[in-house]
């Protein structure tokens, strides 16, 4: 494995990091979460026709720029540095692979250039607080059982004149209220066939209701959404494994989830460390104190592990490489631990003003506890991750 980033990969993590310096500061992203989209319009258009970031990991044939998920990885730490209030997780994260794995020429060729020219969102929607179940991070449901249907709630989806139609209801979907394209995830066949498709859901269809929730972390807005007989596109056909497809999305999912957050426990540490050089207290700097030295010290190589691992992550992600399986959940884990630690640091140094509205800190412990509840938690991510490799198994079993 070589270390090294390219000079182009290089090129992305500069630009990215000058225009989010320049358009999403901490004023500009307070405006931006109090709009009923809970994200900057403006700076997504920026970002999409200016760096083209939404097709960042799409092929050159569907109006991509051809990268990896090395290159998404990198460009998810910059928008996790600023917090940035975009719809890039669910569209280009989320939504875009699924799209590119198993729709049909036709699915793709219509609606993966509108992804990549940044004039269509997507969002992923699956039933009930199992998104990183069904993505394979904290466990591996090879039912599907975690789509629901039935008594058990969910999404169903039945054959109708002309299509699909798709009833249930879902309430946690990152952008869930704004996105223009839904992919649902919904059972079909009945009890005896029962299994998991995906469908495309328009988000103007006759039927849908959708709600912002009120969420912990309100730069990464979750909206609730109703199916009442909606009309739904099959996407793919009926052949396709959605649930594999789903697994393999949680990989690169992983990768650009760790790198997010390793982008924002940098940013958060490095506020801390300038902060502390600059208050006083008994006639010195507070960041002169030993005490002060080491908290910060064992936070700054806790995120550089992570950084690693994130890293690690993205790399195997794009080979595949062995472990790949393993290499997320663990990079994962590592970073949101990193997030988490770098933030509640951040916030007690700064003797109590970090958790004020004034001060953008307490939006960094936010996402650390935000993503832990959508992804995590860590200790389940490291089970599940112990589990796939077999640490805990004897020999010969």
């Amino acid at each position: 494995m070589d270390a090294r980033f390219t000079d182009e990969q290089e090129e992305i993590r500069r630009t990215l990091r000058d225009l989010l310096d320049k358009r999403c500061g901490p004023q500009e992203l307070r405006a931006a979460v109090d709009t009923p989209a809970g994200h900057d319009r403006a700076l997504w258009t920026a970002l999409a026709g200016h760096l083209g970031l939404p097709g960042l990991a799409l092929p050159e044939t569907c109006g991509g720029v051809g990268g990896t998920v090395t290159e998404m990885a990198l460009a998810c730490e910059e928008t996790g540095r600023a917090l940035a209030p975009t719809p890039l997780l669910a569209t280009a994260v989320l939504a875009a692979p699924l799209l590119l794995a198993l729709g049909t020429g036709a699915q793709r060729a219509g609606l993966l250039p509108r992804i990549a020219s940044g004039g269509l969102t997507a969002s992923l929607a699956v039933p009930g607080p199992a998104l990183a179940t069904a993505l394979a991070l904290t466990g591996h449901d090879r039912r599907g059982q975690w789509a629901g249907g039935g008594r058990a709630g969910g999404v169903q989806a039945r054959r109708a004149e002309g299509g699909w139609r798709v009833y249930g209801q879902v309430d946690q979907v990152l952008d869930g209220h704004s996105a223009e394209l839904l992919v649902v995830a919904a059972h079909t066949g009945g009890f005896a066939r029962s299994r998991v498709l995906l469908f495309l859901v328009r988000g103007d269809a006759t039927g849908l209701t959708r709600v912002r929730q009120t969420a912990l972390d309100a730069t990464r807005p979750q909206g609730r959404i109703q199916l009442r007989d909606v009309p739904a596109e099959l996407l793919g056909d009926e052949a396709a494994d959605a649930l594999s497809a789903l697994v393999r999305l949680g990989l690169t999912a992983a990768a650009c989830l760790a790198a997010e957050a390793v982008g924002a426990a940098g940013r958060v540490l490095e506020r801390t460390v300038e902060y502390v050089g600059q208050r006083e207290q008994f006639g010195r700097p507070v960041g002169s104190f030993q005490a002060v030295k080491h908290r910060l010290a064992d936070a700054y190589v806790q995120v550089q592990a992570a950084r690693s691992a994130a890293y690690y992550a993205a790399w195997a992600a794009a080979a595949p490489a062995p472990g790949a399986e393993t290499a997320g959940s663990l990079a994962l884990a590592q970073a949101l631990e990193a997030l988490r630690r770098a933030a509640a640091e951040g916030i007690q140094l700064h003797g109590g003003i970090g958790f004020t509205w004034e001060h953008e800190a307490h939006l960094y412990f936010k996402r650390a506890a935000g993503d832990e509840l959508l992804f995590g938690p860590v200790h389940r991510l490291r089970a599940h991750a112990a589990d796939a490799a077999h640490v805990f198994e004897e020999a010969g079993t």
